[in-house]
């Protein structure tokens, strides 16, 4: 079941919010918790039992960590907590990556292992990764133990961010899962940030989304250098709009539930270098990366500091899929964030204006985009080359201009325009102005009209990071 979906948004999410707030609040986390499972049952119901198996396998962990540690200290406690890391890796590698390593094994090795017929959990990466942050935490004595299941089964599942994140701290909600203080106004600005979320989704995203399937799908000598950059371009946008308007959709309903969610997204096309733009895309994953893999390895104080970076940005790539591509879009990634940390320790100031820094960056991003949205290595790199006019063409299938009609160039400016500091700017000057108090609700109310008539009328709706 998606955000955008007729069944989510007219079905399951107002039987659940009316459920909800007609019930005793000390029966709503059973109840959302049956919800959340429900939710997570709907698309593939045999994947519940991984679910299941997460949430016991981080319960009991947890509770032997806790049990250990009074008996023993922290060194005792330390071998529960190694099993228990190990156990959600098994979980993982097993459904995401198996079949990659038996194919790599069987093409290296020329061997004849048996590839599985696997198929990916929704979702699996992100729950896998909050699994494991509430029993390091617990291990570290960051949090107390939660020896209430149903409480630790809800902060795995609940729905919101089930499916792909913002990957939440069990320390950042262990209070509120006890207990949430729900008024009117968190319950509006829930509203207002799930319809800001479904309109990213929908009129952006998707309309984006579509032009860059076609261009990507279309043979790479049929290619011309325009637009292969149109694709990568709407690539670009696609995914920044895909992905923040989940996660703004996420954070919505966590509102409306009294839950306060991280936020994952702060304007990451603005950045003027690669370090800047791993402060603000998909923070709720680097931060988990930097606290739980990064700092354990030394962080800036060990002397392997460049070493570190790379492993942490290989485990990036990897993370978001079982492929070649995802590891060198890690490396692409990894490799920047070195050079810039070398000049930086060098002393080397840059004089360069803004826009060039700027420049620099949106190009090194872009280019690690083909890297993620191409079909293999080759594939990307076949891309790469229709982008920078070094192959021989069979003919031009259709023109840049075949698909860049006024309704995608519409999309393209408001997407450029959202993704800078415009908006927030623009806000800030009107904020006090008698009109937004009734302009924004008239707003909010058409965009959700729109997006519903666009849901109703589309058969594209993917979310990207579903298959994380």
């Amino acid at each position: 079941m998606v955000f955008s979906s007729v069944v989510f948004l007219f079905a399951f999410l107002p039987t659940v919010l009316i459920g909800y707030y007609l019930l005793n609040p000390i029966f709503r986390n059973v109840f959302l918790l049956c919800s959340s499972l429900f939710f997570y049952t709907w698309g593939e119901p045999k994947f519940i039992f991984v679910m299941i198996a997460s949430i016991a396998i981080n319960y009991i962990i947890g509770m032997l960590i806790d049990k250990i540690y009074l008996l023993m200290g922290k060194k005792g406690s330390v071998f529960v907590l190694a099993g228990g890391v190990l156990l959600n890796l098994a979980l993982l590698v097993y459904f995401k990556y198996f079949n990659f390593i038996v194919l790599n094994l069987n093409n290296i090795f020329n061997l004849n292992l048996v590839v599985q017929n696997i198929a990916l959990p929704i979702g699996i990466s992100f729950f896998t990764f909050q699994g494991m942050s509430y029993i390091i935490d617990l291990y570290r004595r960051e949090i107390p133990v939660q020896r209430n299941p149903i409480s630790v089964a809800l902060y795995i599942s609940l729905f919101p961010q089930l499916i792909a994140g913002p990957i939440v701290r069990y320390s950042d909600i262990y209070l509120q899962i006890n207990e949430r203080k729900i008024d009117v106004e968190k319950f509006a600005q829930g509203i207002k940030r799930f319809i800001i979320g479904l309109s990213k989704k929908i009129l952006l995203a998707n309309v984006l989304g579509e032009v860059a399937d076609l261009i990507f799908g279309t043979p790479f000598n049929q290619v011309d250098s325009l637009t292969a950059w149109l694709g990568i371009i709407c690539y670009t946008m696609q995914i920044y709009f895909d992905f923040s308007g989940y996660s703004d959709m996420a954070i919505g309903l966590g509102k409306m539930f009294g839950f306060d969610f991280m936020e994952n997204f702060n304007l990451p096309y603005i950045s003027k270098s690669i370090t800047e733009f791993w402060r603000r895309w998909h923070i709720s994953l680097s931060t988990w990366f930097r606290d739980y893999l990064y700092i354990p390895l030394g962080g800036n104080r060990s002397g392997n500091v460049y070493f570190n970076l790379l492993l942490v940005f290989v485990a990036t790539g990897l993370w978001h899929g079982a492929a070649w591509n995802f590891l060198c879009w890690g490396l692409w990634h990894g490799l920047f964030l070195i050079i810039e940390r070398i000049v930086k320790k060098k002393g080397i100031r840059t004089s360069a204006p803004g826009l060039i820094k700027w420049g620099y960056t949106m190009f090194v991003v872009v280019i690690g985009w083909v890297l993620f949205r191409a079909d293999g290595i080759q594939g990307a790199f076949h891309y790469l080359m229709s982008m920078f006019n070094f192959i021989e063409r069979d003919f031009i299938r259709f023109s840049v201009w075949y698909y860049l009609d006024r309704h995608v160039l519409f999309t393209l400016f408001v997407a450029g325009v959202l993704s800078s500091h415009l908006p927030s700017y623009i806000m800030e000057k009107i904020k006090n102005a008698k009109c937004v108090m009734f302009v924004q609700p008239a707003t909010l109310l058409f965009l959700m009209v729109l997006c519903v008539v666009f849901v109703v009328n589309s058969s594209y709706n993917p979310f990207i990071y579903f298959r994380f």
